[in-house]
């Protein structure tokens, strides 16, 4: 593990946007190995192929609906891409 990268990276809230710095560690292949939220008042989502974080005053049913949001453009993404 010690070839794996460290990084200190701003992600807003998957509900509002707040922004949070993050702890991030990848493998040297870039995949994300781990994340830590380092701000006061957020904490990180459990999708563990992207760093997520999201405020502790979100409901959990807020949080659900926004990943929902988050995986469906995802998707779409991913589907123009390939055409």
């Amino acid at each position: 593990m010690p070839n794996n990268k460290k990084v200190v990276e701003s992600h807003g809230c998957i509900v509002c946007g707040k922004l949070y710095n993050l702890l991030v560690i990848y493998s040297p292949d870039g995949k994300l190995v781990d994340c830590a939220v380092t701000s006061m008042g957020g904490h990180r989502l459990s999708d563990m192929q992207k760093p997520l974080v999201a405020c502790d005053r979100h409901t959990e049913a807020e949080i659900e609906a926004a990943l929902a949001r988050h995986k469906l453009a995802l998707a779409k993404d991913e589907d123009r891409e390939e055409d």
